[in-house]
C-alpha cells in the first residue's frame, strides 16, 4: 500500500462519474482482473477463511435477535429500536473511532474487537438458554455490539489494504463483500432452522463459539508480509482534519451522502422483511429466513461481478441506487409471497452494487495515512443512519403497514440517487447526452465542450 498523498492505488477520476480534483492520481488499474486473486495472499487468505465462519455466526445472531425481539414484544417498531440501538454508538462516535484506528496497530484492534462480540454472544445465548432473556436484555447486547463495532468496522476495512496492497484492494474488497453475502444463504437458513427447532439461544451460541475462526486467523498472520501504513501521531484537530478532507472532494462526500440516504431508509430491511412474513403473509420465520436467503443469492451475484471490474465508477453507483429504490416500490406491491420472494434477488444485487461500489471508490480515492478516518465516516452515515431510520420505517410500518414503509423507503432512495447524480454532472461540467448507439436509445452523461463541439453536426 502507498504510504502518502496521491497513492497508486486511486483510480484516476472518470470524467463521466465524478468532478477532477487537483491532487488526483493519473493511474488506473486494469478493467478486469482474476475473480479470486487476492486470495493467492496468504494473510488475506487467513482474514478471508476466519470471516467465512464468523460471518455465518453475525448473520444467525442477527435473525435470531430480530425474531425473539418480535416474540417478546410482538411489534416491528421494537425490531427497530433494537437495530437502532446496534447503531447508535457508530453515529455518535464513529468519527472519534476513525482517530483511533489511524493511529493504533490494526491487528491488535482486531483482537480486542473481535473477542469483545464474542463475549456478548456468549452472553445472550446464556440468558436465552436459560430463560431469563427479556428485551432489555436483547437492547443492550444490541449497543454493546454496536459500541466494538464502532472500532471493528473501520479497523477491518482499513485492515484490508494492509493485507493485499494497492492492486488487489478492488478485489479483495469486492471479495469481502461476497464473503459476508455467502453467508448470509448459510446463515439465514441454519438459523430458522434453530429457531424453530432449538430455540434462538443455540443461534446466539454459534455466533459466539464463530470468532473463534477469526481471532486465530489473525494470530497466525506473518507480520513481515503486512504492507505497513505509517500510523497517525496523536495530535489535536484530527477528527476535523478528517472531515474537512472529506468535505473538500466531491468524489467521496457525495457518494457517501447517496449512502446515507439509502442506508437510512432503505437499507432497515429487518424491519421490512419481519413485518412482510409476519403481517402480510402470515408465514413466520422460515419465510424471514427464506426472504434473506434470496437476497444474499443476489448480493453474493453483485459482489462476484465487482470483483472483475477493474474500476468503481460513480455512474454505477448512482444507477444502482436508483434501480435499487424502484425494485423496494416494485416489491412493496407484490400481491403474493412468491413474487415478494423473487424479487429479492435482485434487490440483492443492486443493493450489494450500491455498497461495494461505494467501499471501493472510497478506499481507493483516499489517501492511507487518513483511510481509517474517512472509513469511519463513510461506515458512521451508511450504518450511523439506521439509529435514525429504524424506529422512523418502524413507526410507518406499525401505523400505516409494511407495503406503505417499504415503498417509501424506495421512494428516498431513488430520489436520493437522481438528485446527487445531477449535482455530481454540474460539478464535473457534465450535460444530459440522449441519442442513439447501434439501434438502441442511450442516455448518458458527457463533457459539456464535448456536447458543443457536436452540436453542430446534429
Amino acid at each position: 500500500m502507498s504510504s502518502g498523498p496521491g497513492a497508486a492505488s486511486a483510480p484516476a477520476p472518470d470524467p463521466h462519474d465524478s468532478p477532477p480534483t487537483s491532487d488526483a492520481p493519473a493511474a488506473r488499474p486494469a478493467r478486469k482482473s482474476s475473480m479470486f486473486s487476492s486470495l493467492t495472499v496468504r494473510n488475506y487468505r487467513l482474514f478471508f477463511m476466519g470471516q467465512v465462519v464468523s460471518n455465518i455466526g453475525t448473520w444467525m445472531q442477527r435473525i435470531a435477535q430480530d425474531w425473539l425481539v418480535l416474540s417478546l414484544t410482538g411489534s416491528s417498531a421494537a425490531v427497530g429500536i433494537t437495530t437502532a440501538l446496534q447503531f447508535l454508538p457508530m453515529l455518535l462516535f464513529g468519527l472519534y473511532g476513525g482517530v483511533l484506528v489511524d493511529r493504533l496497530r490494526k491487528r491488535p484492534t482486531l483482537l480486542v474487537t473481535q473477542s469483545s462480540m464474542a463475549l456478548t454472544a456468549i452472553a445472550l445465548a446464556v440468558l436465552t438458554l436459560t430463560g431469563h432473556v427479556q428485551v432489555w436484555h436483547v437492547y443492550v447486547a444490541a449497543f454493546a455490539v454496536g459500541l466494538a463495532t464502532v472500532v471493528d468496522n473501520p479497523a477491518r476495512q482499513s485492515f484490508v489494504s494492509e493485507l493485499v496492497g494497492p492492486g488487489q484492494l478492488q478485489n479483495a474488497v469486492s471479495l469481502n463483500s461476497a464473503n459476508f453475502q455467502s453467508a448470509r444463504l448459510v446463515g439465514p437458513a441454519v438459523a430458522g432452522i434453530l429457531i424453530t427447532g432449538v430455540g434462538t439461544g443455540y443461534a446466539f451460541l454459534f455466533n459466539g463459539l464463530s470468532f473463534i475462526a477469526p481471532l486465530t486467523g489473525l494470530l497466525l498472520m506473518r507480520a513481515r508480509e503486512l504492507h505497513v501504513v505509517e500510523r497517525a501521531p496523536r495530535g489535536k484537530g484530527q477528527l476535523r482534519e478528517g472531515v474537512r478532507y472529506v468535505t473538500g472532494r466531491p468524489e467521496l462526500i457525495w457518494p457517501i451522502v447517496l449512502v446515507g440516504f439509502v442506508g437510512t431508509f432503505a437499507f432497515n430491511f429487518p424491519v421490512y422483511l419481519s413485518a412482510f412474513a409476519d403481517d402480510v403473509f402470515h408465514a413466520g420465520a422460515g419465510a424471514y429466513s427464506m426472504f434473506n436467503t434470496l437476497m444474499a443469492v443476489g448480493s453474493v451475484a453483485g459482489a462476484l461481478l465487482a470483483a472483475r471490474r477493474g474500476t468503481a465508477r460513480l455512474r454505477l453507483l448512482i444507477v444502482a441506487a436508483m434501480a435499487f429504490g424502484a425494485l423496494e416500490i416494485l416489491a412493496a406491491t407484490t400481491p403474493t409471497l412468491w413474487t415478494f420472494a423473487l424479487l429479492m434477488v435482485p434487490l440483492g444485487l443492486f443493493g450489494m452494487t450500491v455498497n461495494v461500489t461505494t467501499n471501493t471508490s472510497i478506499q481507493m480515492s483516499t489517501d492511507p495515512a487518513m483511510r481509517g478516518r474517512v472509513m469511519a465516516l463513510y461506515m458512521m452515515i451508511f450504518l450511523g443512519g439506521s439509529p435514525v431510520g429504524a424506529p422512523i420505517v418502524g413507526w410507518i410500518t406499525d401505523t400505516y403497514g409494511a407495503r406503505v414503509g417499504l415503498a417509501a423507503g424506495g421512494a428516498v432512495a431513488a430520489l436520493a440517487a437522481a438528485v446527487i447524480g445531477l449535482i455530481l454532472a454540474r460539478v464535473g461540467n457534465l450535460r444530459l447526452s440522449v441519442g442513439w448507439h447501434g439501434g438502441h436509445p442511450r442516455v448518458r452523461f458527457v463533457p459539456r465542450e464535448q456536447q458543443e463541439a457536436l452540436a453542430p453536426a446534429a
